[in-house]
């Protein structure tokens, strides 16, 4: 059953090869020349079998759906996980523009990517793109949460109501597909939401954010603890300002900020069978930054 209309899908079909650098060329020339004596063939041949296995982090085949993913972290998100091999569904909200130069932007990479058009506060939304997801490719492994909602104020002068959409943006998402995580994702998969640094630490006019990331990191430990039975890995990454190229410095305060694609790697790594251990947890990613003082 559908349980909410997704609509305005930007359809964009990706064919390509992994693009190997110069260093890793010249290692895989070196390993194909040996002697097929000894089995020096096979043992090549291995060798190439496991460097491409490297570019695609085991995750090719696999299918993602990325909240909030037509910009910033969230695009970053999709172009890793779509490098990587996924098939990807860009969820965004409002621009139409943006989802569809989002999608042209991913075209000539491993997997492909289609942009898809809810509002993931609205109830059922989440569940509805996941089971378009599993309808398209029979499957469903990676759910990445990035979709937030901030609105600037103190706490003395924050309005209530909107105080109270941006904590829902951030919870109500995961919360309402939970129940239905399970049966879609019935071989297993993985869920990483994305936190900031103001769930630990008071940062001015940022209070409805703040409050909402750290809701999301508790909802996180509990997904985490009722999912693991059905396979399914629940986690956090959390990161400071970040360098978003547009507009803000690289460097603040003389430390450099983090790019949204230093975030998207550590999503991808949480998404690999090596991180079937890690559960319930709040990655960092910052580069240090909450080391200074």
């Amino acid at each position: 059953m559908r349980h909410a209309e997704v609509a305005d899908v930007i359809p964009r079909s990706a064919t390509g090869t992994i693009r190997l650098g110069t260093l890793r060329r010249e290692v895989l020339e070196r390993r194909a020349t040996v002697p097929s004596g000894n089995g020096g063939g096979a043992v090549a041949e291995s060798a190439a079998e496991t460097e491409a296995g490297r570019g695609t982090l085991g995750l090719k085949g696999r299918v993602a759906v990325v909240t909030g993913a037509s910009r910033g972290l969230g695009l970053a998100a999709a172009r890793k996980l779509c490098a990587s091999g996924c098939d990807v569904l860009i969820n965004y909200a409002h621009d139409d523009e943006a989802a569809a130069q989002a999608v042209e932007s991913l075209s000539g990479l491993t997997g492909r990517a289609e942009a898809v058009k809810a509002d993931v506060c609205a109830p059922g939304a989440v569940t509805g793109l996941l089971e378009r997801a599993h309808e398209r490719y029979g499957r469903v492994d990676v759910l990445v949460h990035n979709a937030a909602a901030w609105t600037p104020a103190t706490l003395l002068a924050a309005d209530p109501t909107v105080f109270h959409h941006d904590v829902r943006a951030a919870l109500d998402p995961l919360l309402g597909a939970a129940s239905a995580l399970p049966e879609l994702m019935s071989q297993g998969g993985r869920v990483v939401a994305v936190s900031s640094s103001g769930a630990h630490r008071v940062v001015p006019k940022y209070v409805s954010l703040g409050v909402a990331k750290a809701a999301l990191e508790a909802l996180v430990r509990y997904l985490a603890a009722e999912l693991g039975r059905h396979g399914i890995v629940v986690n956090a990454v959390s990161t400071a300002k970040l360098d978003k190229g547009e507009g803000v410095p690289g460097v603040l305060g003389g430390r450099r900020l983090t790019r949204p694609e230093q975030v998207a790697d550590a999503i991808a790594l949480l998404c690999t069978d090596e991180a079937d251990w890690i559960r319930g947890q709040v990655l960092t990613v910052d580069g240090g930054w909450n080391l200074s003082p």
